[in-house]
Protein backbone atom coordinates (compact mmCIF):
# COMPACT_ATOMS: atom_id res chain seq x y z
CA UNK A 1 0.00 0.00 0.00
CA UNK A 2 2.83 2.67 0.71
CA UNK A 3 3.96 2.11 -2.98
CA UNK A 4 0.31 2.87 -4.37
CA UNK A 5 0.40 5.99 -1.84
CA UNK A 6 3.74 7.32 -3.10
CA UNK A 7 2.41 7.15 -6.73
CA UNK A 8 -0.51 8.64 -5.95
CA UNK A 9 1.23 11.50 -4.34
CA UNK A 10 3.75 12.19 -6.76
CA UNK A 11 0.96 11.78 -9.74
CA UNK A 12 -0.84 14.82 -7.83
CA UNK A 13 2.30 17.04 -7.49
CA UNK A 14 1.73 20.06 -9.40
CA UNK A 15 2.79 20.00 -12.84
CA UNK A 16 3.08 22.95 -15.64
CA UNK A 17 -0.25 23.24 -17.45
CA UNK A 18 -0.76 24.56 -20.73
CA UNK A 19 -3.24 27.53 -21.63
CA UNK A 20 -6.89 26.04 -21.07
CA UNK A 21 -8.35 24.70 -24.50
CA UNK A 22 -11.52 23.09 -24.00
CA UNK A 23 -13.97 21.92 -20.77
CA UNK A 24 -14.19 18.45 -19.81
CA UNK A 25 -18.03 18.51 -17.88
CA UNK A 26 -18.54 15.49 -15.23
CA UNK A 27 -21.45 14.46 -14.40
CA UNK A 28 -23.27 11.07 -13.04
CA UNK A 29 -19.34 9.77 -11.73
CA UNK A 30 -20.02 7.32 -9.42
CA UNK A 31 -16.00 6.72 -9.06
CA UNK A 32 -13.76 3.50 -9.16
CA UNK A 33 -10.41 2.88 -9.17
CA UNK A 34 -8.41 5.22 -7.57
CA UNK A 35 -5.06 4.77 -10.10
CA UNK A 36 -7.18 5.01 -13.36
CA UNK A 37 -8.54 8.18 -11.91
CA UNK A 38 -5.01 9.58 -11.64
CA UNK A 39 -3.87 8.54 -14.76
CA UNK A 40 -7.21 10.49 -15.98
CA UNK A 41 -6.83 13.62 -13.83
CA UNK A 42 -2.77 13.53 -14.51
CA UNK A 43 -3.82 14.09 -18.27
CA UNK A 44 -6.22 16.71 -17.06
CA UNK A 45 -4.21 18.27 -15.17
CA UNK A 46 -1.44 18.55 -18.33
CA UNK A 47 -4.04 19.61 -20.95
CA UNK A 48 -4.84 22.58 -18.65
CA UNK A 49 -8.63 22.56 -19.68
CA UNK A 50 -11.40 23.87 -17.48
CA UNK A 51 -13.65 21.15 -15.04
CA UNK A 52 -17.56 21.51 -15.14
CA UNK A 53 -18.76 19.61 -11.87
CA UNK A 54 -22.40 19.55 -13.28
CA UNK A 55 -24.10 16.37 -11.27
CA UNK A 56 -22.88 13.08 -9.59
CA UNK A 57 -18.92 13.11 -8.86
CA UNK A 58 -18.05 10.23 -6.01
CA UNK A 59 -15.53 8.23 -4.60
CA UNK A 60 -12.41 8.37 -6.61
CA UNK A 61 -14.10 11.21 -8.96
CA UNK A 62 -13.43 13.37 -6.40
CA UNK A 63 -9.37 12.79 -6.76
CA UNK A 64 -10.37 15.93 -9.22
CA UNK A 65 -10.27 18.25 -6.21
CA UNK A 66 -6.68 17.13 -5.54
CA UNK A 67 -5.57 16.83 -9.25
CA UNK A 68 -6.83 20.04 -10.78
CA UNK A 69 -6.16 23.55 -9.64
CA UNK A 70 -9.53 25.08 -8.17
CA UNK A 71 -8.83 28.30 -10.75
CA UNK A 72 -9.58 25.64 -13.45
CA UNK A 73 -12.68 23.81 -11.56
CA UNK A 74 -16.27 25.39 -11.13
CA UNK A 75 -19.44 23.87 -9.97
CA UNK A 76 -22.93 24.02 -11.31
CA UNK A 77 -26.24 23.82 -9.04
CA UNK A 78 -26.55 20.31 -9.90
CA UNK A 79 -23.14 19.63 -8.75
CA UNK A 80 -22.66 16.94 -5.68
CA UNK A 81 -19.85 15.20 -4.36
CA UNK A 82 -19.47 11.98 -2.43
CA UNK A 83 -16.61 11.52 -0.40
CA UNK A 84 -16.06 8.24 2.05
CA UNK A 85 -13.21 6.16 3.21
CA UNK A 86 -10.76 4.19 0.78
CA UNK A 87 -11.63 0.55 0.70
CA UNK A 88 -10.40 -2.23 -1.24
CA UNK A 89 -11.21 -6.04 -2.08
CA UNK A 90 -10.30 -8.22 0.87
CA UNK A 91 -11.14 -12.31 1.05
CA UNK A 92 -14.08 -13.42 -0.77
CA UNK A 93 -14.48 -9.96 -2.19
CA UNK A 94 -15.32 -7.93 0.65
CA UNK A 95 -14.52 -4.43 1.51
CA UNK A 96 -12.12 -3.96 3.74
CA UNK A 97 -11.58 -0.15 4.72
CA UNK A 98 -8.07 1.03 4.33
CA UNK A 99 -6.89 3.31 6.71
CA UNK A 100 -3.45 4.88 4.86
CA UNK A 101 -4.91 5.34 1.51
CA UNK A 102 -7.96 7.11 3.33
CA UNK A 103 -5.37 9.45 5.32
CA UNK A 104 -3.57 9.97 2.24
CA UNK A 105 -6.66 10.63 0.09
CA UNK A 106 -7.79 13.23 3.31
CA UNK A 107 -4.57 15.44 2.78
CA UNK A 108 -4.78 15.65 -0.24
CA UNK A 109 -7.50 16.79 -0.92
CA UNK A 110 -7.53 21.56 -0.79
CA UNK A 111 -7.71 22.69 2.92
CA UNK A 112 -11.45 23.84 2.68
CA UNK A 113 -12.77 20.59 2.17
CA UNK A 114 -10.98 18.84 4.42
CA UNK A 115 -12.13 21.38 6.85
CA UNK A 116 -15.87 20.79 5.55
CA UNK A 117 -15.11 16.84 5.99
CA UNK A 118 -13.52 16.97 9.28
CA UNK A 119 -16.50 18.90 10.72
CA UNK A 120 -18.62 15.80 9.58
CA UNK A 121 -16.56 13.55 11.44
CA UNK A 122 -13.99 12.53 8.54
CA UNK A 123 -14.17 10.39 6.04
CA UNK A 124 -16.10 6.89 7.10
CA UNK A 125 -17.54 3.96 5.01
CA UNK A 126 -20.64 6.07 4.59
CA UNK A 127 -20.77 8.59 1.98
CA UNK A 128 -20.67 12.72 2.85
CA UNK A 129 -22.30 14.73 0.16
CA UNK A 130 -21.17 18.43 -0.31
CA UNK A 131 -23.22 20.15 -2.73
CA UNK A 132 -25.54 23.38 -2.99
CA UNK A 133 -24.48 26.83 -1.29
CA UNK A 134 -21.75 24.53 0.66
CA UNK A 135 -20.18 23.51 -2.00
CA UNK A 136 -20.65 27.14 -3.90
CA UNK A 137 -18.81 28.96 -0.97
CA UNK A 138 -15.61 26.93 -1.60
CA UNK A 139 -15.83 26.13 -5.91
CA UNK A 140 -16.48 29.40 -7.92
CA UNK A 141 -20.30 28.65 -9.91
CA UNK A 142 -19.91 28.15 -13.17
CA UNK A 143 -22.01 30.91 -13.97
CA UNK A 144 -19.71 33.18 -12.51
CA UNK A 145 -16.89 31.64 -14.51
CA UNK A 146 -18.16 32.25 -17.95
CA UNK A 147 -19.23 35.74 -16.59
CA UNK A 148 -15.64 36.59 -15.90
CA UNK A 149 -14.24 34.74 -19.24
Amino acid sequence: MKFLTGVLAAMLLPAGAGVSHATVRIAHDRGGLIASYLYKYEKLRASGDTVIIDGLCASACTIVLAAIPPNNICVTSNANLAFHAAWEFGVRGRAIPNFEATQMLFSLYPLPVQRWIARRGGLTPRPLFLRGKQLQSIYRSCATASASR
